[in-house]
């Protein structure tokens, strides 16, 4: 009998991404994953038990990552540096806007891990939006951000920028210029 290859959980995780934002949740099969890691389904079934098991996991583990990376926005200086850190790292991380996609997909579950997670999943974005309360926070402090406009409409509208989509295949750091200077500076002419 051959050894089997040994892999670690990030390589799983990377492999289970790589097929998610190729084929989405129903074109994920267990059979997929251990063919692009070279090996056995059983190999796979020592982790998960089915594949909401291992999805939900990845998903909790991904969004986790993601808000730890945010928190790093407090380390900026002032609401611009803040502002540019924010669309920086929305336009970095933009597989996680796809995933988050993926995640509505798992449909209710009895296994307690699914369940687990899927309730870390329901929580995590209410963590990402209390997590930049206090950018829009200082952005009012600095006069930077219109008072009379709903917090909520303000992250909603940065954090929906990933899902713009680019047709024309602008040069991604031109796309993400411009995007900036729309929602910092608005699309009309200074009179």
């Amino acid at each position: 009998m051959a050894r089997e290859r040994k892999f670690t959980i990030e390589d799983l995780f990377i492999a289970a991404k790589q097929i998610l934002l190729e084929r989405g949740y129903e074109g994920f099969t267990f059979s997929l994953l251990a063919e692009r890691l070279d090996v056995s389904r059983g190999a796979l079934y020592k982790y998960y038990e089915n594949k909401e098991d291992l999805i939900t996991d990845f998903m909790t583990y991904e969004m986790e990552l993601f808000i730890r990376e945010l928190k790093d926005i407090h380390n900026q200086d002032g609401f611009e540096e803040q502002f540019n850190f924010l669309i920086d790292l929305i336009f970095e991380k933009k597989d996680v806007h796809q995933l988050i996609g993926v995640a509505q997909h798992i449909l209710a579950s009895s296994d307690e891990k699914v369940k687990e997670n899927k309730e870390k999943l329901r929580k995590l974005p209410l963590e990402m939006y209390q997590c930049l309360q206090s950018f829009i926070l200082q952005g009012k402090k600095e006069g930077k951000i219109k008072l009379h406009i709903a917090d909520s409409l303000m992250l909603g509208f940065i954090l929906q920028t990933i899902a713009i989509p680019n047709h024309y295949q602008i040069p991604k750091a031109e796309w993400v210029s411009s995007i900036k200077e729309i929602i910092s500076h608005g699309m009309f002419m200074n009179p």
